[in-house]
């Protein structure tokens, strides 16, 4: 056979196959194809890349010392010829964090959280208020008023996979309106007093005590037209500050009227449908300078000189000076008068003060307006509420007379922090754990604790896994549990429990009958 093989090679590329099956001819082996695509075919892959190089470049230049082919000695060639990946592609890290603006509550955050959802249902329900809830989303056009609202532009919202416009509530006024409708006056017996803790969404600026998202206390009274409401409303809210430990020294709350703003906007001649765009501008004056808004303020037909002079009434804090400006028989005055009458029978007239500069931001407001504040000035806003008459009208219902406040959950816990309030939440509630110190004693374990459990209502926690007996204590320690009742092989012999409580250090039996017995003596 013709030598036509590697050594004859003029530097153009030779495949692997034939440079391989060429030399395996020339070296006189007439099955060397067949070889090679068997035996020879294994070898080279089970050998590494260097190895298959140097056969091949070897082989190669025992031909006479002709020029190698770049094929046969690149030792890369394997990589190059398979689609094999080098690098692995990189792994997106979780994002532990949650979103912005949003709050994970662990364990501990949810034992403060439940405790001041109690303190504010305790409240409610000594008033006579019962709890109703709505769905977090909601139609978008129950929010989506045109008066300008601050929260109308900080709306969740998004169309979804039914094409409908929805949001997530911003707060839940509207919701308690919208269902009043659903059933209908007739349905309901007025008045109506309810409350609900709704988790709220707006998408706004965060600052101390304002998040994107919260939960607020709601207590709302349908039905009633009278100042009485209101004073109801105000004595829940003195109520709730005094059992969490506030005083008058650290809380205050401001009230007034939208009706003084009403008679001054009619002295003025401003027409009654721009009232309530006027009050959602003139309420941003404690936040923004008067020439931020003054494009607005013209668009409604406001001149700078009726804003001041309105800005110039709206900072008396005297009803008497109030009553100066207004007209002799105004109704605002009389309405604040009454109001302030009623709280002194209630006796928290050291709270509340009267201060014309608070409108609230929101449109429907119609009457009384109030806000509770930090005394200190050192927070926003703590709760605020008022009047809104016209709220189910403007939804195309009957009007029915309604006022309520809401009461967020973040500045409160600002301020009992502050003031050093908050009670600690470090202990998980456990009153006993209970371990078995050997497998066979487990089935025990489990009929102690289920006794404990439902016949005396204690929180007990089974050791569920083989521990040692000094892990247990330390475990029952960090969790702050009140006892360790250890089930024991020599105690339960004689029907007992060896039980330790965990404050005194002070080891006792018991019997496993009088267990209950025990867990009683324990509350007294």
């Amino acid at each position: 056979m013709k030598r036509s093989g590697l050594s004859r090679a003029t530097g153009g590329t030779i495949m692997l196959f034939a440079a391989a099956a060429s030399t395996s001819v020339w070296m006189g082996h007439r099955t060397a194809v067949a070889a090679f695509t068997t035996t020879s075919t294994r070898s080279l892959f089970s050998h590494s890349r260097r190895q298959c190089a140097f056969r091949l470049s070897s082989t190669a230049s025992s031909g006479g010392g002709g020029r190698v082919s770049n094929a046969v000695t690149d030792a890369s060639l394997f990589d190059k010829t398979t689609d094999k990946k080098k690098k692995k592609e990189k792994k997106v890290g979780l994002e532990t964090n949650p979103p912005k603006g949003t709050r994970d509550f662990y364990p501990e955050d949810m034992r403060m959280r439940t405790w001041l959802f109690e303190e504010w249902r305790s409240v409610a329900k000594a008033f006579g208020f019962n709890e109703y809830d709505a769905p977090v989303l909601e139609s978008e056009a129950l929010y989506t008023r045109k008066a300008g609202e601050d929260v109308t532009q900080q709306l969740y919202n998004f169309v979804d996979k039914g094409e409908r416009k929805v949001a997530l509530r911003p707060e839940m006024t509207p919701s308690l309106a919208r269902m009043v409708m659903a059933r209908g006056k007739n349905g309901l017996s007025m008045p109506l007093k309810w409350f609900s803790i709704p988790q709220c969404w707006r998408y706004e600026r965060m600052t101390r005590g304002r998040r994107r998202e919260h939960f607020q206390w709601n207590m709302d009274i349908w039905g009633i037209p009278g100042v009485q409401v209101e004073a109801e409303l105000l004595s829940a809210m003195v109520t709730f500050f005094k059992k969490v430990g506030l005083t008058s020294d650290d809380v205050g709350i401001k009230v007034n009227s939208r009706l003084v703003i009403s008679e001054v906007l009619t002295e003025l001649g401003i027409p009654p449908e721009k009232f309530a765009a006027t009050c959602v501008l003139v309420d941003k004056l404690d936040k923004v300078p008067l020439d931020a808004i003054q494009g607005d303020l013209e668009e409604l037909g406001l001149s700078r000189e009726v804003v001041e002079k309105l800005v110039k009434v709206l900072t008396n804090n005297s009803i008497e000076s109030i009553a100066e400006v207004l007209s002799p028989d105004s109704e605002a005055v009389k309405q604040l008068r009454s109001l302030l009458d009623l709280c002194e029978a209630y006796g928290i007239s050291d709270w509340i003060m009267f201060d014309a500069s608070i409108i609230r931001g929101l449109a429907y407001y119609t009457g009384v307006v109030f806000e509770a504040f930090d005394r200190k000035g050192e927070l926003r806003a703590i709760a605020g509420g008022g009047r809104y008459d016209n709220l189910l009208e403007a939804f195309g219902g009957d009007p029915t007379p309604a006022a309520g406040f809401g009461f967020g959950d973040a500045v409160i816990v600002e301020l009992l922090k502050e003031r050093n309030l908050l009670p600690t939440f470090d202990t998980s509630g456990v009153d006993t754990v209970v371990f078995a110190m050997n497998e066979d004693l487990y089935g025990v374990a489990i009929q102690v604790a289920s006794t404990l459990r439902t016949q005396t209502g204690q929180s007990v926690d089974v050791v569920l896994e083989n521990k040692k007996t000094k892990w247990v204590f330390k475990h029952a320690d960090r969790i702050g549990a009140k006892f360790c009742l250890i089930v024991a092989p020599d105690e339960y012999a004689n029907g007992q429990v060896s039980i330790k409580n965990m404050e005194s250090g002070e080891q006792t039996p018991v019997s496993i009958d009088a267990l209950a017995d025990w867990a009683k003596e324990q509350t007294e």
